[in-house]
């Protein structure tokens, strides 16, 4: 097991103070190097679920257990953790690739992967990320800063910084989202190929069925998520029954 997510609640306050529940989930598994496609509309709550397995968000209830490594210590729940050390544990143990590319303007294509290495106290591994460059089509293209690059090289960028650190578990949300077809494909058989080399489990979280459907799982988050908004069914014409 990599993952496992137990009586899982997070609520805002709405505008005119309700509470408003956004995840309600009893439970949720991701077992070693697993591949599952997260199916969410608007309003399924798939971003705050992801941003609550990250750690950028804390839960108000509930347990997100995380397998840290194979040889039998315990798992360690990141509900439990303040903030900075969620931030430290994300950065040594997760990967994160978000629709749009978030890389840093300043520096090149090598220099933005090096940087995903920087926040565990890791030392910099150079051949390291030159291989995933290397891995995602981008050898020539080491020391190009993002401006010079392609909507789709820049995703290529960030999916191997998300890898930098050899995660056990990558989230990815939305990551073709911006993408055409071609390079949506491109960027889908990239992620899923360096989560196999590095032996990572994958959640993707996307709505596009020719996307999900390559995934070995695929998990509906509305059937998942009992807070989730569930679009109206349209109205059908007729005589009343």
């Amino acid at each position: 097991m990599a993952l496992r997510v137990h009586n899982l609640r997070k609520r805002y306050l709405g505008p005119d103070g309700s509470v408003v529940p956004v995840i309600d989930i009893d439970e949720f598994v991701v077992h070693d190097a697993e591949q599952i496609a997260l199916v969410g509309s608007s309003g399924s709550g798939k971003t705050t679920l992801l941003n609550l397995i990250a750690g950028i968000l804390a839960p108000d209830e509930g347990k997100i257990l995380f397998d840290r490594d194979s040889e039998g210590n315990p798992p360690i729940d990141i509900a439990q953790l303040s903030e900075p050390q969620r931030d430290i544990f994300r950065g040594g143990h997760l990967g994160y690739i978000f629709q749009t590319h978030h890389l840093l303007g300043g520096f090149t294509a090598l220099e933005n992967v090096l940087l995903g290495m920087s926040f565990t106290g890791r030392r910099h591994d150079p051949q390291w990320a030159r291989h995933l460059l290397q891995q995602v089509g981008l050898a020539e293209r080491l020391h190009y800063k993002p401006s010079r690059l392609s909507v789709g090289q820049q995703q290529r960028v960030a999916c191997a910084r998300a890898l930098a650190n050899r995660p056990r578990l990558v989230l990815a949300d939305e990551p073709t989202g911006a993408l055409d077809p071609v390079n949506a494909q491109q960027v889908l058989d990239l992620i899923r190929r360096l989560c196999q080399e590095v032996g990572a489990s994958l959640i993707l979280v996307s709505h596009d069925p020719n996307i999900t459907r390559q995934l070995p799982r695929s998990v509906v988050l509305s059937e998942l998520n009992r807070a989730a908004v569930v679009p109206a069914k349209p109205l059908t014409t007729g005589s009343a029954t």
